[in-house]
């Protein structure tokens, strides 16, 4: 059996995190010792070990109580769910990339940034001694194997959507 102490200590939280998770019913201790504290046993640290890893994952408390004690299909769906929001962020958040990238491109800094264009990817493609063709062959390897990557990869440069579905389109019919 293990103190709320060591508990904490082994996952890096605090002391008071333990003692929302039990007052959440996310994570109530096995046990309690002749003085009333609360002890977890290696079953409660497994838990917790899946709550961590949940968290990290950026699941709700709320979601975590749904699933926690659930098959993993349960957990499958709630983890799909929970993909499909981030996705959604990061699309959000590559159009104020976007956004911000045509503000600095006007102000003639872009090389200033962590930012790779379209322009700055292909120029560097054709520096490793890929040609047009080359350059297809890798769009059509990559779209077959990973197409949804290949679209976040497209999107991230900052091109167009009209010219994303044009250079998918085309790596399929190759």
């Amino acid at each position: 059996m293990f103190t709320v102490g060591q508990v904490a200590k082994r996952f890096s939280l605090s002391r008071s995190t333990l003692l929302y998770y039990d007052k959440q019913g996310v994570l109530k201790p096995s046990a309690r010792n002749n003085s009333n504290y609360r002890m977890y046993s290696d079953g409660d640290v497994q838990k917790l070990e899946r709550i961590v890893l949940l968290r990290n994952a950026g699941l709700s408390l709320a979601d975590i109580v749904k699933v926690i004690d659930k098959d993993f299909d349960e957990t499958g769906k709630v983890l799909e769910n929970r993909l499909f929001s981030l996705n959604k962020e990061i699309q959000d958040l590559r159009c104020q990339q976007c956004v911000i990238i045509d503000i600095i491109k006007r102000q003639g800094s872009i090389k200033n940034t962590r930012i790779i264009t379209m322009d700055i990817w292909v120029s560097m493609l054709r520096a490793a001694g890929l040609d047009e063709q080359g350059m297809w062959n890798w769009h059509i390897a990559f779209e077959s194997s990973s197409p949804e990557a290949h679209q976040d990869f497209l999107e991230s440069l900052g091109i167009s959507s009209e010219e994303v579905t044009f250079i998918r389109e085309q790596s399929v019919k190759r």
